[in-house]
């Protein structure tokens, strides 16, 4: 059965970017001047999703108006012949997006669980917006792809320090089916690093069947007091294959503020409208750190 749908949890309280997530959706933090949110349904459509299901919140109203149309800035565009502008902001509407609220943050298993009627009992695949891939094949479609091959759930994993283990979910891998595919015996969400089986990581992205549904529905609240998403999928293999690809593209964490500022310079480097600005001004940056800190050590000489 083809891949047709992708689910896009974006309920969370976004309390990491506080204050300025107080009144506005985390998901809309510009990288340069694109919402992080249009960066993952970029890479569904680029990876020929067709429906897309994004699991909301309080607070999260300015996610639907971002891929709605407005038909006054349209106008207002097109009035004053800005064409490239107007481009921008047409390439967010037209998208096939359903919306539906997760009234109480339950955790990333309880949210999954919301897209239970759009999804039906097609397989689907779970995007979260916390993870920016570059590659040149979008890691969604090389998801979908091994689905083609093996008509099982596939979890995209990447090595981590050892010592982050403790963040993420991580595989207990079974043996390595292909250069990058792996069959998994256990999957544990958020061990210690002395008890983490392994260095990878599952990386916000998962293609899975929709027998993980009934799973999630009986699932006991797990680490945080929290329905886990991870929890459920060493459930469903215990009965199914689950599979883990290993993405070795680049992957941009912006569920932290220093991530989030990483990823906004590493993309700025590459914008055409502030690259010729931003090179000169870090390097002048660093010249300046460079003399301020020899400053300091004659200081103490």
């Amino acid at each position: 059965m083809k891949v047709r749908k992708a689910v896009i949890p974006a309920a969370g309280l976004g309390t990491r970017f506080l204050p300025a997530t107080k009144a506005m959706a985390k998901e809309m933090l510009p990288i340069v001047d694109k919402p992080t949110i249009q960066f993952i349904v970029e890479e569904a459509l680029a990876s020929g999703i067709e429906d897309i299901l994004i699991v909301t919140g309080k607070s999260k109203r300015p996610i639907e108006d971002h891929f709605d149309a407005n038909v006054e800035l349209e106008s207002n565009l097109k009035s004053k012949n800005k064409t490239d502008l107007l481009k921008l902001v047409e390439e967010t509407t037209g998208i096939r997006l359903f919306f539906v609220r997760q009234s109480y943050p339950k955790g990333l298993g309880d949210a999954v669980l919301h897209a239970r009627s759009f999804v039906g009992n097609e397989p689907f695949v779970v995007m979260l917006g916390d993870d920016l891939m570059q590659s040149e094949v979008p890691l969604t479609k090389q998801l979908m792809d091994n689905y083609e091959q093996t008509s099982a759930s596939t979890i995209a994993v990447m090595q981590v320090p050892h010592e982050d283990t403790s963040k993420y979910g991580i595989i207990d891998p079974e043996a390595l089916i292909d250069d990058t595919t792996y069959s998994v015996k256990h999957f544990v969400e958020k061990p210690s690093p002395e008890k983490a089986p392994s260095d990878l990581a599952i990386i916000g992205r998962y293609l899975l069947t929709p027998q993980i549904f009934d799973i999630l529905e009986n699932q006991e609240p797990g680490a945080g007091n929290e329905i886990q998403l991870t929890d459920a999928i060493e459930t469903l293999n215990k009965t199914q294959r689950v599979f883990a690809k290993r993405f070795e593209g680049i992957r941009h964490d912006v569920g932290d503020k220093f991530g989030f500022l990483k990823t906004s310079i590493e993309y700025g480097l590459e914008h055409p409208e502030v690259k010729d600005n931003l090179k000169p001004y870090l390097y002048q940056l660093v010249e300046e750190m460079k003399a301020s800190d020899a400053r300091n050590d004659n200081t103490n000489d």
